[in-house]
């Protein structure tokens, strides 16, 4: 069976060959420029979780997702700089430290890290949903198609450390009235 974001992505690059390219509408630009400005934060929050966790798994997790975030910085910066559209202020790297030097009442648990990426991928996952919408260009839609299908993947990934560990968060169940409890 073929992916789905893969056949949706080769439609969108076969319009992208035909299309006249007109600026950027406000809400495109505007797009980018919150974009950037949410990854660019994750980022910099992911490194401060690599510096507080000693858990090698969630670990090479959180580089992973940096390693993405910081990927995607580049390419949107990339993309904002060859349209004209200001780059927002971003925070500085953070730089290597040791998880022991982190004071207790400063560091997060290692579920509270994980759950914490967890909720900024669905952010993340929702963000582009809604800018794939809302681009009228068929390439500033393929940035965001890309993104989202990077996204879906680690986050995949990600959810399974999260089960494995027994981090993750499950709301309670729901039983319809009138409905046998199993």
């Amino acid at each position: 069976m073929p992916d789905l974001l893969q056949a949706l992505k080769s439609v969108v690059q076969s319009f992208i060959k035909d299309e006249n390219k007109t600026p950027l509408h406000i809400g495109e630009a505007m797009g980018c420029w919150i974009f950037l400005a949410l990854a660019g934060e994750t980022q910099v929050q992911t490194e401060a979780g690599i510096n507080s966790t000693t858990d090698p798994e969630l670990r090479k997790a959180l580089q992973e997702a940096v390693n993405m975030f910081k990927s995607q910085k580049e390419r949107m910066i990339a993309f904002m700089l060859s349209e004209g559209v200001p780059i927002p202020p971003l925070s500085e790297s953070k730089p290597k430290s040791n998880p022991s030097d982190v004071p207790l009442g400063v560091k997060l648990t290692d579920d509270e890290l994980a759950n914490s990426l967890n909720i900024k991928m669905v952010i993340l996952i929702t963000y582009c949903a809604n800018a794939i919408i809302q681009s009228a260009r068929n390439d500033v839609t393929l940035i965001w198609i890309e993104y989202l299908q990077e996204y879906m993947a680690f986050g995949a990934t990600l959810k399974e450390l999260v089960k494995k560990r027994g981090w993750l968060k499950v709301p309670p169940y729901y039983y319809a009235p009138g409905a046998p409890i199993k």
